[in-house]
């Protein structure tokens, strides 16, 4: 049967838009008239056209009569309901197509199953389910944030072979070179596929990180610094650009206005009352870097959906920072870059 072909191609236009449709899915369509593809599409980015939009644009003018008896692929149902965009669902009864196939419900509580029964009551046949998992697994971020109503939690960490994160001084934690300029850049392109990038207070003041991307196109993630102590002040985020939320336990948020945003937590700061505020504020994906009280917070909470831990062959000696660990957790996949081994880890329960 080739409508599995036809959603592969669909998923393939898809992944195109990876950093760019946050916190949107990423979705793509096609359009197939007797064995043939008439018309093609993907979500570009966020507030503009959705892959269904696109996929009926590119349909050439003497191939528009052939929609009445076309299928269309969509990787995602096709959403019933006026956002930033009118409803695909609309658009595609307009054009007479008598038959969708779609991958995988949308869990998105304005969608969730109306634009498969908008269809289905104007007499489209509708097929759900084709190549469900790999639909799933595209917008894993997306399904999760949405299901369980707080983002998808990606832990990064880079540790030397004896188990610590940072050597030790007098005057605190000093900085390791553990990652290579290729794990780095792996870590760049994990960036852009997250809408904010999370780390604590004692980061921020010993490196003065810049937190973005660098090197590839796509999201500039939002910069979430979590400070038990109220010890950050503006001069602190003076590398950061972009947009930058700060949880503190300052009694006034005066010190960073104008250049974050404060939140002032009064009963302390756990880290599901960051996630949840998160979610609230449309944030459906974060990578958490550290350091290793916020990691320890995560997992000790069951507040992580996936890990990534590089492993480098340098060791730190008998004293330095030690490094978090997964209870339990057996690596799901492991690939070495330069000499450092990268562990990917699932959080099964």
């Amino acid at each position: 049967m080739s409508d599995p072909r036809y959603m592969r191609r669909a998923l393939q236009l898809a992944r195109l838009g990876s950093g760019h449709v946050a916190p949107n899915p990423m979705v793509g369509a096609v359009i197939v008239h007797d064995g043939k593809i008439i018309g093609e599409g993907y979500h570009r980015r966020y507030g503009g056209p959705h892959a269904e939009v696109n996929a009926i644009a590119l349909v050439r003018l003497e191939d528009v009569p052939l929609l009445g008896d076309s299928t269309m692929y969509v990787t995602l149902e096709p959403c019933s309901h006026f956002g930033k965009t009118p409803p695909c669902a609309d658009l595609i009864l307009s054009t007479g197509i008598p038959r969708v196939v779609v991958g995988c419900l949308d869990p998105f509580e304005q969608v969730s199953g109306r634009g498969v029964e908008r269809l289905r009551a104007a007499g489209v046949e509708v097929e759900v389910g084709v190549e469900s998992k790999a639909c799933e697994k595209l917008n894993e971020a997306f399904m999760t944030a949405h299901r369980l109503r707080r983002p998808f939690i990606t832990l990064k960490w880079a540790q030397t072979a004896d188990g610590y994160l940072a050597a030790k001084s007098d005057n605190g934690p000093v900085p390791l070179e553990i990652s290579t300029p290729v794990s780095i850049a792996a870590v760049h392109a994990l960036r852009s596929r997250r809408q904010a990038i999370l780390v604590g207070s004692g980061t921020v003041l010993a490196d003065k990180p810049n937190l973005g991307t660098k090197g590839f196109s796509g999201n500039d993630p939002v910069k979430v610094i979590v400070d038990r102590r109220g010890r950050c002040s503006c001069g602190d985020f003076c590398n950061m650009t972009g947009r930058i939320i700060l949880f503190t336990s300052r009694d006034s948020c005066e010190a960073v206005a104008g250049k974050v945003e404060g939140i002032h937590c009064d009963a302390g700061i756990s880290i599901e009352a960051v996630m949840k505020e998160l979610y609230s504020k449309g944030i459906t994906s974060v990578l958490v870097e550290g350091g290793a009280e916020i990691l320890r917070s995560c997992i000790g909470s069951g507040l992580w959906d996936e890990a990534r831990v590089e492993i480098s062959p340098r060791t730190a000696g008998a004293a330095g920072a030690v490094a978090v660990s997964l209870p339990e957790q057996a690596p799901e996949t492991c690939e070495v870059i330069d000499g450092n081994r990268i562990f990917y880890y699932r959080n099964r329960h």
